[in-house]
């Protein structure tokens, strides 16, 4: 299964996913610290970075599900492009894809949460208040079946609302072989 997360900069998808992760479990795959190791490696931040961050997490996600294992992309997928992206790989596996989308409903704690974080990512820089609107703005509509969690409710509830929605999805197990 590919279990592709979805949501704005700071509205907390990498806190389910991990959560998710840990539970599944299944290892997470995110943009956010590939694209910092390509700025870290001398390419320059005009360049598409973004887009190639993409295409690496795919390359990764593509290995673990040839391995029969499930797999979390945690990226903001804000666009149709990215989401096809994700459907077109776990169609090539033969898997299905499970949309978590992550929101903020309230943008003065989302302002504050972007605001206030600090994540271990060597080498990212984290965007402003007025890119995450930009951000906002240009959100495509949706076309997917989805989960949308908030980030205002319980963690755990999450997790369990999550997992519930994931287990739905899930595939019946293989065979031993």
């Amino acid at each position: 299964m590919l279990i592709a997360m979805a949501g704005l900069p700071a509205a907390g998808k990498s806190s389910v996913a991990e959560a998710l992760g840990r539970v599944l479990p299944a290892p997470v795959v995110s943009v956010d610290p590939v694209e910092a190791a390509m700025w870290r490696a001398g390419v320059e931040h005009g360049q598409p970075t973004g887009l190639a961050a993409y295409l690496v997490a795919e390359a990764v996600a593509d290995g673990v599900l040839a391995l029969g294992q499930s797999v979390i992309v945690d990226a903001v997928n804000a666009v149709e492009a990215a989401r096809r992206q994700w459907r077109t790989l776990a169609g090539r596996h033969g898997v299905p894809v499970v949309f978590l989308e992550v929101v903020c409903s309230d943008p003065a704690v989302h302002r504050r949460r972007l605001e206030g974080r600090s994540r271990d990512i060597p080498g990212f820089e984290e965007p402003t208040w007025e890119a995450v609107e930009e951000a906002r703005a240009a959100f495509e509509p949706w076309t997917d079946r989805r989960l949308v969690l908030d980030a205002l409710a319980d963690p755990a509830s999450n997790l369990a609302e999550a997992w519930a929605y994931v287990a739905a999805a899930a595939p019946p197990p293989r065979p031993a072989p």
